[in-house]
């Protein structure tokens, strides 16, 4: 679609014209990428969780009231059936490269801005197609022939008013555009009528409601010497976009390697050894097309396909970088890790995909000036034990987000990612939140692996307890760990401290906290719960 534009409509005199830009527009992109990840029907009321809050949400859980921004809870009460999925940043910029490349393949010097949004230069293709609408359509078609239908394009002069002409191909009628061009020269007149929100300053934009001024339209009327002086350098910037000039230019991407690697079988192989044997070459590739790319694998996705249909993703990190031996090992692993036995699996295997997410210089893992030899030795004994137990059967511990002491000591698989990740078999609680009544520092230095049954007591010998105000029945005065240890007397104690967790659930705990210090100087963590005192930890 083309607007029609006023009589005499144009850019600024004696200005220079912004470059002639198309703006490629996947609506909601990370519903778009999970839809396909996860082979859903595209009627799927589907919303992608970040935090606890709606971050993305298809248009079937639209009609039912879902927006950006609701806790988790009061979406799925307005919506029935609602699926949630975590958000994944990750699989938004893997499922929109071959987006891109495929519009590459059209259309030379592409630039991703984001996942689900991309310009060119319109120039060259509008010449070489015949005119920019021809251009248009060989991407529309190009994009159609891999299932993408719901794409927006928007063409005008610079990357700013080409992303608004993408967006308001479904504003501009009843029926959806999927192509807006603005003629050269009006992008002034396009952008008059859009608030100033869409500028993306908001303090500008606070100050210039103020003076009076309500659109894009209004504040491009203004002086751009008058802005300059009053607004600065943003606000320059601002106006300049206002008025059809935007400063920016497409910077085209250099196309990455083909990196990733992938082996199909046939016939399937049905045995764990089979693959592993027979991936061994397709591994040695995969590393050394990275190392005469000079660069190095940290995190590798692998993907499986069995005969019958089914698949198996998964992201594995690397304390190092992979190595061939490595990239088998996860392989090998991650078949194990789905229930099949080294003697079979459910199906066959048909097809083994390995895509490098993370990459880094090698020069950066180069060997020292004096070797690395230790640290070396170090890894290589300890992928070696991994590979002939198992993943799980090196363990490193990491500090988790928790109140009790043993719940914030964690232990994960070595090489798998210690903040902000989940491994396959334990859940790591983020440590920044605030975990109301969990202990400040300094921590203990012995914690114990199961609590250590205790007794408290008074002077009189009966037993100390704490009632449901939070005040203790008399003062501690002697306390020995089991029935088996001496009574030690108590020189000092501070508490109680309340943990109340999950106080709306049934099933949620109410404790104490004290902190003793005996005659000898050492200093305990003790729990209370239930009337039964417990040793959580010991200060060294």
């Amino acid at each position: 679609m083309t607007p029609t534009l006023p009589a005499g409509s144009s850019g600024p005199a004696g200005t220079a014209p912004a470059t002639r830009t198309m703006m490629l527009w996947c609506p909601d992109w990370p519903i778009t990428a999970a839809l396909r990840e996860h082979a859903l029907p595209a009627e799927t009321a589907l919303v992608l969780v970040d935090r606890g809050e709606v971050f993305a949400c298809s248009p079937a859980a639209r009609e039912d009231g879902v927006k950006r921004g609701l806790r988790i809870r009061e979406a799925q009460a307005r919506s029935n059936g609602l699926v949630s999925l975590p958000y994944d940043p990750s699989l938004d910029e893997r499922t929109f490269e071959p987006v891109a490349v495929a519009v590459e393949a059209v259309l030379p010097g592409v630039q991703v801005i984001r996942p689900g949004l991309c310009a060119i230069r319109v120039k060259g293709p509008a010449r070489y197609y015949g005119s920019e609408r021809n251009a248009a359509d060989v991407v529309l078609q190009a994009l159609a022939a891999m299932g993408l239908t719901d794409v927006r394009i928007g063409i005008a002069d610079g990357p700013f008013a080409a992303e608004l002409a993408a967006r308001a191909t479904d504003q501009l009628d009843d029926d959806v555009e999927q192509l807006v061009v603005i003629p050269p020269g009006g992008s002034p007149w396009f952008l008059g009528s859009y608030p100033l929100e869409v500028l993306e300053q908001p303090r500008l934009t606070v100050l210039l409601k103020r003076l009076g001024i309500r659109s894009v339209g209004d504040f491009a009327a203004l002086k751009a010497s008058d802005v300059r002086n009053r607004f600065g350098i943003e606000g320059a910037i601002a106006h300049r976009q206002a008025s059809g000039l935007d400063h920016r230019s497409v910077v085209a991407r250099t196309p990455p390697p083909h990196l990733d690697v992938t082996a199909d079988f046939e016939p399937p192989l049905a045995r764990i050894d089979q693959l592993a044997f027979a991936l061994r070459g397709r591994a040695g590739t995969f590393v050394d097309a990275l190392r005469e790319a000079g660069l190095v694998c940290t995190a590798l996705h692998v993907s499986l396909q069995t005969e019958a249909g089914e698949a198996s993703e998964r992201r594995w990190q690397h304390p190092r970088w992979f190595d061939a031996d490595d990239v088998v090992d996860r392989v090998r692993w991650q078949l194990q890790g789905t229930n099949a036995s080294d003697h079979g699996l459910t199906s066959g295997i048909t097809r083994v995909h390995l895509v490098p997410e993370i990459v880094e210089d090698l020069a950066d893992h180069a060997d020292g000036l004096w070797g690395t030899g230790p640290d070396e030795g170090i890894h290589h004994g300890l992928a070696r034990v991994q590979s002939m137990l198992g993943h799980g059967a090196v363990l490193t511990a990491i500090i988790a987000g928790g109140r009790l002491l043993a719940d914030r000591r964690v232990y994960i698989p070595w090489g798998d990612a210690p903040a902000g990740q989940q491994s396959a078999k334990v859940p790591v609680k983020d440590r920044d939140q605030p975990w109301p009544g969990r202990l400040p520092g300094p921590a203990p230095a012995t914690v114990f692996a199961e609590p250590v049954p205790a007794v408290v007591v008074d002077a009189h010998g009966n037993p100390v307890d704490v009632d449901p105000r939070g005040l203790l029945s008399a003062d501690p005065a002697f306390f020995s760990a089991g029935p088996d240890d001496v009574r030690r007397p108590v020189h000092s104690w501070a508490g109680p401290w309340p943990i109340n967790e999950r106080w709306w659930d049934p099933k949620g705990r109410v404790l104490n906290r004290f902190q003793l210090v005996d005659h000898s100087g050492s200093a305990w963590l003790l729990l209370l719960e239930d009337h039964a005192w417990w040793l959580e930890a010991g200060y060294d």
